[in-house]
Protein backbone atom coordinates (compact mmCIF):
# COMPACT_ATOMS: atom_id res chain seq x y z
CA UNK A 1 0.00 0.00 0.00
CA UNK A 2 1.71 3.11 -0.99
CA UNK A 3 0.68 6.23 1.48
CA UNK A 4 -0.11 10.24 0.57
CA UNK A 5 2.29 12.29 1.68
CA UNK A 6 -0.28 13.99 4.19
CA UNK A 7 -0.81 10.07 5.24
CA UNK A 8 2.98 9.76 6.22
CA UNK A 9 2.74 13.40 7.63
CA UNK A 10 -0.08 11.71 10.48
CA UNK A 11 2.39 9.14 10.56
CA UNK A 12 5.69 11.39 11.59
CA UNK A 13 3.43 12.78 14.13
CA UNK A 14 2.41 9.18 15.89
CA UNK A 15 5.82 8.80 15.73
CA UNK A 16 7.12 12.07 17.98
CA UNK A 17 4.03 11.13 20.20
CA UNK A 18 5.20 7.63 20.63
CA UNK A 19 8.55 8.97 21.50
CA UNK A 20 7.16 11.79 23.51
CA UNK A 21 4.73 9.05 25.49
CA UNK A 22 7.40 6.84 26.17
CA UNK A 23 10.60 8.67 26.40
CA UNK A 24 12.16 6.39 24.10
CA UNK A 25 14.60 8.35 21.38
CA UNK A 26 15.44 5.48 19.82
CA UNK A 27 12.30 3.48 18.70
CA UNK A 28 11.48 0.53 17.02
CA UNK A 29 8.66 0.80 14.06
CA UNK A 30 7.25 -2.09 15.04
CA UNK A 31 6.21 -0.67 18.71
CA UNK A 32 5.36 2.13 16.80
CA UNK A 33 3.03 0.14 14.53
CA UNK A 34 1.63 -1.65 17.80
CA UNK A 35 1.45 1.81 19.69
CA UNK A 36 -0.91 3.62 16.14
CA UNK A 37 -3.06 0.42 15.84
CA UNK A 38 -3.78 0.93 19.59
CA UNK A 39 -4.53 4.65 18.89
CA UNK A 40 -6.98 3.32 16.28
CA UNK A 41 -4.75 3.64 13.33
CA UNK A 42 -6.55 1.09 10.75
CA UNK A 43 -4.15 -1.44 9.77
CA UNK A 44 -3.33 -1.96 5.80
CA UNK A 45 -5.82 -4.31 3.33
CA UNK A 46 -3.26 -6.87 3.13
CA UNK A 47 -0.96 -6.48 -0.42
CA UNK A 48 -2.63 -7.98 -3.19
CA UNK A 49 -1.45 -11.79 -3.83
CA UNK A 50 -0.24 -10.96 -6.99
CA UNK A 51 1.50 -7.73 -6.21
CA UNK A 52 2.89 -9.08 -3.92
CA UNK A 53 4.31 -11.97 -5.67
CA UNK A 54 5.65 -9.68 -8.42
CA UNK A 55 7.31 -7.67 -5.73
CA UNK A 56 9.30 -10.89 -4.57
CA UNK A 57 10.11 -11.74 -8.29
CA UNK A 58 11.47 -7.97 -8.22
CA UNK A 59 13.48 -8.96 -5.08
CA UNK A 60 14.85 -12.15 -6.86
CA UNK A 61 15.76 -10.15 -9.93
CA UNK A 62 17.36 -7.34 -8.41
CA UNK A 63 19.43 -10.24 -5.98
CA UNK A 64 20.73 -12.35 -8.51
CA UNK A 65 24.49 -12.10 -8.94
CA UNK A 66 26.71 -13.67 -11.51
CA UNK A 67 30.50 -13.71 -11.84
CA UNK A 68 32.52 -12.16 -15.11
CA UNK A 69 34.26 -15.03 -16.60
CA UNK A 70 37.31 -13.01 -17.45
CA UNK A 71 37.77 -10.75 -14.54
CA UNK A 72 36.18 -12.88 -11.86
CA UNK A 73 34.19 -9.69 -10.64
CA UNK A 74 30.77 -9.94 -9.48
CA UNK A 75 27.72 -8.37 -11.55
CA UNK A 76 24.35 -7.74 -11.28
CA UNK A 77 22.56 -10.07 -13.87
CA UNK A 78 19.51 -8.05 -13.92
CA UNK A 79 18.44 -4.67 -14.62
CA UNK A 80 15.78 -2.60 -14.20
CA UNK A 81 14.46 1.08 -15.95
CA UNK A 82 11.94 2.77 -16.66
CA UNK A 83 9.35 3.37 -20.19
CA UNK A 84 7.08 6.11 -18.83
CA UNK A 85 5.74 5.27 -15.81
CA UNK A 86 6.20 1.55 -16.32
CA UNK A 87 9.54 -0.30 -14.96
CA UNK A 88 11.23 -2.95 -17.20
CA UNK A 89 13.86 -5.80 -16.42
CA UNK A 90 16.39 -6.62 -18.41
CA UNK A 91 19.00 -9.27 -18.43
CA UNK A 92 22.59 -7.96 -18.60
CA UNK A 93 23.97 -10.74 -21.18
CA UNK A 94 20.87 -9.48 -23.45
CA UNK A 95 20.37 -5.81 -22.39
CA UNK A 96 20.44 -3.61 -25.52
CA UNK A 97 22.70 -0.28 -25.37
CA UNK A 98 19.89 2.34 -24.63
CA UNK A 99 17.61 -0.19 -21.47
CA UNK A 100 21.03 -0.68 -19.96
CA UNK A 101 22.37 2.68 -20.52
CA UNK A 102 19.48 3.99 -18.87
CA UNK A 103 19.07 1.72 -15.64
CA UNK A 104 22.87 2.44 -15.10
CA UNK A 105 22.26 6.28 -14.64
CA UNK A 106 18.92 5.98 -12.61
CA UNK A 107 21.13 3.86 -10.48
CA UNK A 108 23.77 6.50 -10.73
CA UNK A 109 21.53 9.09 -10.14
CA UNK A 110 19.81 6.97 -6.92
CA UNK A 111 23.76 7.36 -5.34
CA UNK A 112 23.62 11.34 -6.17
CA UNK A 113 20.18 11.33 -4.30
CA UNK A 114 21.48 9.58 -0.83
CA UNK A 115 25.07 11.43 -1.20
CA UNK A 116 22.53 14.66 -1.30
CA UNK A 117 20.85 13.73 1.87
CA UNK A 118 23.65 12.33 3.67
CA UNK A 119 25.22 15.64 3.15
CA UNK A 120 22.19 17.63 4.39
CA UNK A 121 22.07 15.62 7.44
CA UNK A 122 25.66 16.19 8.55
CA UNK A 123 25.64 19.59 7.99
CA UNK A 124 22.70 19.55 10.07
CA UNK A 125 24.05 17.65 13.04
CA UNK A 126 27.26 19.22 12.62
CA UNK A 127 25.68 22.30 13.23
CA UNK A 128 23.55 21.43 15.92
CA UNK A 129 26.32 19.77 18.13
CA UNK A 130 29.05 22.82 17.44
CA UNK A 131 31.42 21.52 20.49
CA UNK A 132 31.24 17.64 18.99
CA UNK A 133 34.06 17.13 16.03
CA UNK A 134 32.19 17.38 13.50
CA UNK A 135 31.40 15.07 11.19
CA UNK A 136 33.21 14.24 7.79
CA UNK A 137 31.49 12.39 5.02
CA UNK A 138 33.49 11.97 1.82
CA UNK A 139 31.96 11.38 -1.11
CA UNK A 140 34.71 10.80 -3.19
CA UNK A 141 34.59 6.85 -3.61
CA UNK A 142 37.12 6.54 -6.04
CA UNK A 143 39.63 5.16 -3.71
CA UNK A 144 36.57 2.67 -1.76
CA UNK A 145 36.01 1.18 -4.86
CA UNK A 146 39.46 0.22 -5.81
CA UNK A 147 40.22 -0.80 -2.35
CA UNK A 148 37.31 -3.38 -2.86
CA UNK A 149 38.06 -3.92 -5.98
CA UNK A 150 41.13 -5.64 -4.48
CA UNK A 151 39.61 -7.12 -1.23
CA UNK A 152 41.27 -4.55 0.71
CA UNK A 153 37.79 -3.85 2.45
Amino acid sequence: MRYTTSKHKEMQQIIRLYKSETGESEVDMRKIAEYAVNKGWPLPKPADPLDRLAADFTQAAREEIDTDKVTGHPYRVNHAYKVGQAMFWINIEEAPREPMRKSLIARREQMVDDGLQLTYDAEHWNRINPDDEPIQIPLDFTDDIQWRKMGLE
